[in-house]
């Protein structure tokens, strides 16, 4: 192999110099500079000095930028015609620590104010900058914002409950106690949360000697991934660390809680038991209220997830139970509606639903608080309705509707006459409140716990 070593050429009209031949490599010496060539792409990207901290960049070079551990500034040389630097982020942080670039001096960036820096805050966003001229200053010429991990999407599975598929999602259903466990706990780019549904058991209503209070729905909690698509109710949590739960590979217990009993005269009712989901944030829905009986004295309605209706108090007036109760956001529940007239037509408040009060007794007994309704298990199913109050006396006018969404109806009637039926109890696993009666009123309907996630 020969080696020519040129130290100068002369230039010359006319002439062609041809140096190597197709397939060589031409190498400039060492401390050699080279102009007239032009530049090779845009930027010497500096791979092997990751930067994580203030520093100043040079004219035609290239960073990646670590922001993992804070923000920083990125100064950019003074400015000459034809300068360029590129910056990117390096692994997906901008977007949680932004990252500034400042130009030299007064100098401008895209023709802002003297001196005005930018900041890039988008995850795996990347920019390239060339200096045109004190007019504009540093131009952007390219700027990117990809952020594909190129990891491959893996999917949630899991077994419990009843199962059932929903295009692209699956959906467990619990209507007794059970355990969902999951197998695979998935990925962002596949699913790695689910949705819920958790609705306790709805109070009971009184028997109460003539006007008793209806039993109030129980809580009702709904938790929505945007993994998920699906029209969702009114109550569902869209902030913070319930809007959707995170999984792992475990076991999550699940307990569905049954209504309240249905109870004869004269008798307050029974409230309804707390459905939980012990997922990576327990979400624990409380039982609904107690319809309140008759009495002499003042008796309101139990409290719960929604609160049950009042009896009638002669004299006095007795107010519905407390809805919320303990107080979660978005609210569980309302509360239970108020007693009617303590005279005449005598009538009890209905118990509160998940979507609305209680209503209070007046010519007529209240009608119970109406649910809402939820498309989680692939169709739209309306739960967590209040139960109607009773009405006394009886001929001449029913008791209290249920609300919407499994609440049972008042009773109508005095005593146990096979002409007026007992006040009717709330649908199972809705949450519906028990209705109120005289002589034997209806029980809370049992609660339910789904889960949605999408599995392919």
């Amino acid at each position: 192999m020969s080696k020519i070593e040129v130290n100068t050429v002369a230039p010359q009209c006319g002439t062609t110099l041809t140096l190597g031949e197709s397939g060589d490599t031409v190498t400039l010496g060492s401390g050699a500079s080279q102009s007239g060539f032009g530049r090779t792409g845009t930027v010497d990207w500096q791979t092997g000095s990751i930067k994580t901290a203030t520093f100043t960049a040079a004219n035609g070079e290239g960073y990646f930028c670590n922001t993992a551990g804070g923000s920083f500034e990125v100064d950019l040389p003074a400015g000459s015609a034809g300068a360029i630097v590129s910056i990117q982020d390096y692994n997906n942080t901008f977007d949680s620590n932004s990252l500034t670039i400042d130009p030299n001096g007064s100098e401008k960036i895209n023709g802002g104010d003297a001196g005005g820096p930018i900041e890039l805050t988008t995850e795996g966003e990347g920019v390239t900058l060339v200096y045109i001229d004190a007019t504009v200053g540093w131009r952007s010429i390219h700027q990117s914002t990809f952020a594909d991990t190129g990891t491959n999407a893996a999917f949630v599975t899991a077994t419990g409950g009843t199962i059932t598929e929903d295009g692209n999602f699956k959906v467990h259903t619990f209507t007794g106690p059970g355990t969902f466990t999951v197998t695979c706990a998935g990925n962002a780019e596949g699913s790695n949360e689910i949705s819920y549904l958790v609705v306790a058991g709805g109070g009971s209503g009184a028997a109460g000697g003539s006007s008793a209070g209806g039993g109030g729905a129980g809580g009702y909690r709904e938790g929505k991934t945007p993994q998920c698509t699906y029209t969702s109710s009114p109550l569902t949590c869209t902030s913070g660390s319930n809007n959707g739960l995170p999984v792992t590979a475990t076991g999550y217990p699940v307990t569905v809680g049954g209504g309240g009993a249905g109870v004869s005269n004269p008798t307050c009712g029974n409230k309804g038991s707390n459905s939980v989901f012990a997922g990576s944030t327990t979400i624990t829905s409380t039982g609904g209220g107690y319809g309140s009986k008759r009495t002499p004295s003042t008796l309101p309605g139990g409290p719960g997830g929604s609160g049950g209706g009042a009896g009638n108090s002669v004299p006095g007036s007795s107010a519905g139970g407390t809805g919320n109760s303990p107080p979660v956001s978005p609210p569980q529940g309302n509360n239970g509606g108020a007693q009617g007239p303590n005279s005449g037509n005598y009538t009890g408040g209905a118990g509160g639903g998940a979507g609305a009060v209680g209503g209070t007794g007046a010519t007529y007994s209240g009608n119970g608080g109406n649910g809402v309704a939820t498309e989680i298990t692939g169709s739209s199913v309306t739960r967590a309705g209040g139960g109607g109050g009773q009405r006394y006396p009886a001929p001449g006018g029913p008791g209290g509707c249920g609300g919407a969404g499994g609440g049972g109806n008042g009773y109508g009637g005095g005593g146990p006459n096979p002409s007026y039926p007992n006040g009717s109890a709330g649908t199972a696993n809705t949450g519906g409140g028990g209705g109120g009666a005289e002589y034997s009123s209806g029980a809370g309907g049992s609660g339910i716990v789904v889960i949605r996630y999408k599995f392919q």
